[in-house]
């Protein structure tokens, strides 16, 4: 019986000692911690390089109706049902040849894009010592913005 009073009191000791060191690991920050937030949006609306991007994407978009409005007119000129069979698959094939060949270009990009603005974001945090970096919509208080410093960079 004694010797399991004598565990017993070891084995909340011990317990005791655990939670209060765990508790006080995971409280304690370090003094210095800097937490920066950025309104990504933001940035990426002002970006001039997502704005060429847009832009060229609209024009894409245009030259591909062109062509739509142009097959349209090919394929009701044609009277012969096979020929114009043959002439609207081979639109088709065209027509999907061009958008995914546009959508690439354009995933490509704006994931280049997206690289470099992380990149800025990453250099800036490290120059002026923060620690941590959020995107602003996540966070409900606290933090320094660094939008604006982070939009001039990206322009």
């Amino acid at each position: 019986m004694k010797n399991y009073v004598k565990f017993t009191a070891v084995a909340v000791a011990a317990f005791v000692i655990g939670l209060t060191t765990a508790n006080f690991a995971i409280s304690d920050e370090p003094a210095n911690f800097k937490v920066a937030v950025v309104d990504v949006q933001k940035v990426v609306a002002s970006s001039s390089q997502v704005k060429l991007l847009k832009d060229e994407q609209k024009k894409k978009g245009e030259e591909l109706a062109k062509f739509i409005e142009t097959a349209k007119t090919n394929l009701d000129k044609e009277k012969d049902a096979s020929k114009k069979k043959a002439l609207e698959a081979k639109y088709e094939k065209e027509f999907k040849v061009k958008r995914d060949a546009i959508a690439k270009n354009y995933e490509t990009r704006l994931m280049a894009i997206d690289k470099n603005i992380t990149n800025i974001i990453n250099t800036s945090a490290s120059q002026n010592g923060y620690n941590l970096v959020l995107a602003k919509n996540v966070v409900l208080s606290g933090g320094t913005d660094i939008t604006d410093e982070i939009s001039k960079q990206v322009k």
